[in-house]
């Protein structure tokens, strides 16, 4: 009989299981063939899901006030003592250690929920590509570097699975290396987020300085012993840093322009990492780090900023993008503002359920477009599409529900969670309201511009590639329906009290978020006539975004070309996407090429103004002790540090056979002395598992 809280007691194996599927795919994938690799791969992720909704049905079994799981499973940074700014000496110990509460719970079902289901539609998009074992690698080492994320209980362990995310981005977005444009937007990707990255690194070092721990749940009880007052400097310095951390990963101004970019890669990739998991985390870091941001109102005011002008700025630009996955992906950077906009009025909750909502029909309506370009072999030009409604019916329905979705109308989820983002926006400011309620407007039209160029109206394939446009196999399709539903029911948890509900989403988020300050949903103001007129105007002004796509580009196609033409410069600002690319690299880019070229010539101008040439004793002389330098000191080092190696490897080569049966049996036998280790140390016994 399995022990009480058997899932909760074991959380720390959840990331393990795609660790493993990456690590087997790294080392002997390629020798696999393409089924072994999607059993193990799909396999392991499955298992993680397993255990995760194990542990969130036994977190949902305790009591409200209980449900908190945090455990250290070793001593992982033990870094003696130190002095905090307040001049106190601590004894610094960081633990690799795990966390499992509400918020937690909500992250593992995103994570692995919808994770699981891009990984089984990978199967079928990806069946013929070469590097099938590379990519699913991949994929299973982004899926363990998530959940280390998710499952971290300090902001140490946080930000391995921070960087971890961002090195498989890099992978995955260039996995077609040999296309200079996605290596290129691998590369962008990473030097973008590192920036980032920066910030978040001193705003831990300021945190832990100035708090004396990075341990989530010791955040509000060290504020409180510290008597710092509301909107004190520091904790303001400490959550601003954080925010540029979080600007850099969910792609905010001014650090937005990695992702659109980043569509260059699979499109499973394009779902699963900038749609559904990774480009929340820095949503997640902020909700997580609650207790912080709740003190410093000012930074607060920076995020709702950020995030709402974000929101409204990348919506302008979907609205005239041709490249089916650039619309979705200026769809992802505001609906990340969203979320931000959310975080900045103190709305963690409203923020946390957008972010769930949002990965159903996000990761839905990028499979879909890669359902739609895997049935025109590539194509993904808009204007190239057509009458599809008929000929890919499954991708066709599943991608209009999702539309629904996102375009905030009642009862798909999108609108509960939209809905209480505007809301709070309105009590907090209603400037910030109105932008967001604009940008409402934008997203339904650009969404449904998108659907009637794909779906409807005339045929504009290219006429070779009309004759093989087929539905894709089920297990691509299979995927859509379950995040389809999932997009229909997935925001009924969070039903308000002015609709008759309960709002059971907010109740559950609670324990996490309350006791820092947030007001839920229960100690709301009373229900008005005000809350159902900006219900109202929502649902209208999504309605009339739809109805304007519908006017432009169904009943008058020709007019969106009219329209363009007459816009003149203001259509190609949006077009060029406010030429951002061109004035980054006219100030960041060129100018360090132009540093280099400069440090360069100085070096040449130096050995020239000593009047010799290239015959003369000065180069002859610097030229051999260079040679003398690179033969003897740079070779030499290297070479005996490989002769070292070569030396003490001498019993472990004895054991590299080639064999892999060999390999895989050291690999069992290696699993099962771990496993009887921890049995031992944990004090389980045989007696315990017959009873």
């Amino acid at each position: 009989m399995m022990p009480a809280e058997y899932f909760l007691a074991h959380i720390w194996m959840i990331p393990l299981f795609p660790l493993a599927g990456a690590a087997l795919m790294l080392l002997i994938g390629r020798r696999l063939p393409n089924r072994a690799v999607s059993a193990v791969c799909v396999g392991s992720v499955f298992l993680s899901m397993c255990f995760a909704f194990g542990a969130i049905w036994q977190l949902i079994a305790r009591p409200a006030a209980d449900r908190l799981v945090s455990f250290n499973l070793f001593d992982w940074v033990p870094a003696g003592a130190m002095h905090t700014n307040a001049g106190n000496l601590m004894d610094l110990h960081v633990p690799w250690g795990v966390l499992m509460d509400p918020l937690t719970a909500v992250m593992l079902l995103v994570v692995t929920g919808v994770g699981f289901l891009i990984h089984v539609y990978s199967i079928g998009y990806m069946g013929h590509e070469g590097g099938y074992y590379r990519f699913f690698g991949y994929m299973n080492l982004f899926m363990f570097s998530m959940l280390t994320l998710v499952l971290a209980n300090n902001l140490l362990l946080l930000f391995v699975g921070w960087e971890g995310v961002g090195l498989c981005s890099y992978l995955l977005i260039g996995f077609y290396f040999l296309r200079k444009s996605a290596s290129d937007a691998g590369k962008k990707a990473f030097i973008v987020n590192r920036i980032g990255d920066a910030g978040f690194l001193l705003g831990l070092f300021l945190m832990l300085g100035t708090l004396g721990t990075i341990q989530f749940t010791e955040l509000g009880p060290a504020i409180t012993a510290g008597h710092f007052e509301f909107g004190n400097g520091t904790l303001t310095a400490i959550a601003l840093l954080l925010f540029v951390g979080a600007t850099g990963k969910s792609a905010q101004l001014p650090l937005y322009v990695w992702l659109p970019d980043a569509m260059e890669g699979p499109t499973p990739v394009s779902a699963l990492i900038h749609a559904a998991t990774m480009v929340t985390a820095g949503v997640y870091m902020i909700a997580r780090t609650n207790a912080v941001f709740s003190m410093a109102p000012r930074a607060l005011e920076v995020v709702a900023v950020v995030g709402c002008v974000t929101s409204l700025f990348a919506a302008t630009m979907g609205l005239v993008q041709n490249d089916i996955k650039r619309v979705l992906a200026y769809s992802t950077v505001s609906q990340l503002g969203y979320m931000f906009l959310a975080c900045g009025v103190g709305a963690y909750t409203a923020g946390v359920f957008h972010l769930m909502a949002h990965a159903f029909f996000k990761a839905l309506l990028f499979l879909g477009s890669g359902s739609v370009i895997h049935s025109l072999s590539g194509e993904q030009d808009m204007r190239k599409m057509g009458a599809l409604w008929t000929k890919v019916p499954t991708t066709a329905r599943t991608f209009v529900v999702a539309s629904i979705a996102i375009a905030g109308i009642p009862p798909l989820a999108g609108f509960f969670s939209k809905d209480a983002i505007l809301g709070h926006a309105f009590e907090h400011s209603p400037v910030l309201w109105l932008l967001g309620f604009i940008t409402a407007g934008m997203t339904a039209f650009y969404m449904f511009r998108l659907v009637n160029m794909t779906f409807f109206g005339k045929s504009r394939v290219d006429h070779e590639v009309e004759h093989h446009i087929h539905e894709s196999p089920s297990a691509m399709t299979v995927p859509l329906t379950i995040l389809a539903a999932l997009s229909v029911v997935g925001g009924w948890v969070g039903w308000p009290e002015s609709l008759g509900g309960s709002d059971r989403f907010a109740q559950f988020l609670a324990p996490v978020m309350a006791q820092h300050g947030e007001e839920t949903a229960a100690a709301a103001s009373s229900i008005n006539s005000m809350e159902y007129l900006l219900m109202a105007l929502s649902v209208a002004i999504a309605a009339g975004g739809i109805w304007l796509a519908y006017r432009l580009y169904i009943q008058r196609p020709e007019m969106p070309e009219k329209i363009a033409a007459s816009s003149g410069f203001l259509y190609r600002l949006l077009y060029r996407k406010y030429y951002m690319d061109e004035i980054y690299d006219a100030m960041f880019v060129n100018r360090t090429k132009d540093l280099a070229l400069t440090l360069g010539a100085f070096d040449r101008n130096v050995i020239d103004g000593l009047g010799v040439d290239g015959s003369g004793w000065l180069t002859r002389f610097t030229s051999r002790v260079s040679m003398w330098w690179d033969s003897w000191i740079v070779d030499g080092l290297v070479n005996l540090a490989a002769r070292v190696v070569w030396i003490l490897s001498y019993p472990v080569r004895m054991l590299q056979t080639g064999r892999v049966s060999r390999y895989a049996l050291f690999m069992l036998i290696g699993v099962l002395i771990f496993l009887g280790y921890y049995l031992r140390s944990s004090g389980f016994t045989l007696q315990n598992l017959l009873h």
